[in-house]
């Protein structure tokens, strides 16, 4: 018997059973309405279930109104979220996937206009457009973003406590919904990246000035995550793993935070990079298929703790590769699958391990291939 490629060998997280080992990456869309799904994300999310990947996460989902980063923002701030939610997480199921959930704050990067109206701060201009005004941005400091953006209200002590209880609240309404995996976001920029930075953290209380300080906050709210995620599920935390190049946070600083992470029994890191507004030199400049391989690979290997890898795997054989290798458990796609939903159902009929097209939702797979059987292709 031919061995079955990593790709299509069912992996075992907790008490989880994976069917694969593609990951269906959270990407955010901005088109809820006051935080609620609308027919665009049952579509959207529907279109990626249907794809064959074996984990589907929804798109980042705002711990509260202020942790938005457009008005388009998908929310679980609100037990009203949750029939929204649990819609999602059935339809998903529907399709043999397992349902995942990715809780965020936008930080210093909220009160922002959509991608698609310009992706600067929203200002006079949207409200007269849209009837869209901004709000009182948060964040670990009041370092702006960027030139020209609003500089953020530093966090007090109080608030960050409140803010504690909003993830602990986010997480239980997650878990309502009934999604198997959950996931805290650290990365690309927003809230959680902005303790863990050097670049956005200038505190000098518990929460800023050493690496143990910075990751005092992010640790805090991943300890209550896998507290309030029930212990047969697995919950993973997406980080940025560098800043860039030579500059802010490291490799050496995520090989220490997964570490801590692994210690509260997080099951698994996301590692993407970047998200700070950074000199042109100290750029990740080199998005080459696979640029962001090397940090799951080293996380992997230094820590001993499972790793997504994100970023441009495109092809098949490479994405074997990578899990062959060890270099990573998961491989997540995002744009790739924008482009075509069907890769996961497609690669499995490329690599031979699904003669009987059972990667393909039966209401067309059975068309399909009897199509493809008379035309000898």
């Amino acid at each position: 018997m031919t061995e079955l490629p990593l790709l299509f060998t069912p992996l075992q997280l907790r008490d989880l059973e994976l069917k694969n080992r593609i990951m269906v990456s959270p990407m955010a869309t901005y088109s809820a309405q006051e935080g609620r799904a609308t027919d665009w994300h049952t579509a959207h999310i529907g279109k990626l279930a249907a794809g064959g990947a074996g984990l589907v996460f929804v798109e980042q989902s705002s711990v509260n109104t202020q942790g938005r980063i457009t008005h388009g923002c998908l929310g679980i701030w609100d037990d009203a979220h949750i029939a929204d939610h649990a819609a999602l997480a059935a339809l998903i199921h529907s399709f043999n996937a397992k349902a995942a959930i990715q809780i965020a704050h936008g930080g210093r990067k909220g009160s922002s206009q959509r991608p698609w109206e310009g992706g600067n701060p929203l200002g006079e201009a949207d409200i007269k457009a849209r009837g869209e005004g901004p709000w009182q941005i948060a964040a670990s400091s009041g370092i702006p973003f960027d030139d020209g953006w609003p500089a953020p209200q530093m966090m007090t002590s109080e608030q960050i406590d409140a803010l504690v209880d909003d993830y602990r609240q986010a997480f239980r309404r997650a878990r309502a919904a009934g999604y198997d995996v959950i996931e805290l976001h650290c990365a690309h920029g927003y809230l959680m990246h902005s303790f863990l930075s050097p670049l956005a953290n200038n505190r000098n209380d518990e929460y800023g000035g050493s690496r143990e300080s910075r990751m005092r906050l992010p640790l805090r709210i991943a300890a209550i995550m896998r507290e309030e995620w029930p212990s047969h599920l697995p919950a993973f935390v997406r980080i940025s793993s560098v800043d860039g190049v030579d500059i802010g946070w490291s490799i050496e600083d995520s090989i220490a935070f997964a570490a801590e992470l692994k210690a509260i029994g997080i099951d698994m890191v996301d590692c993407s990079s970047g998200g700070m507004k950074l000199p042109r030199g100290n750029s990740l400049v080199s998005r080459t298929p696979g640029f962001q391989v090397p940090f799951a690979e080293r996380i992997q290997k230094e820590v001993g703790m499972p790793t997504v890898a994100v970023g441009l795997i495109r092809e098949p054989d490479y994405a074997e590769a990578i899990l062959r290798d060890g270099k990573a458990t998961l491989i997540a796609l995002g744009r790739e699958l924008l482009w075509n939903p069907n890769w996961p159902a497609q690669t499995a009929l490329a690599l031979g391990c699904d003669p009987e097209w059972t990667s393909w939702p039966e209401q067309y797979g059975w068309w399909l291939k009897r199509r493809v059987a008379q035309q000898g292709r």
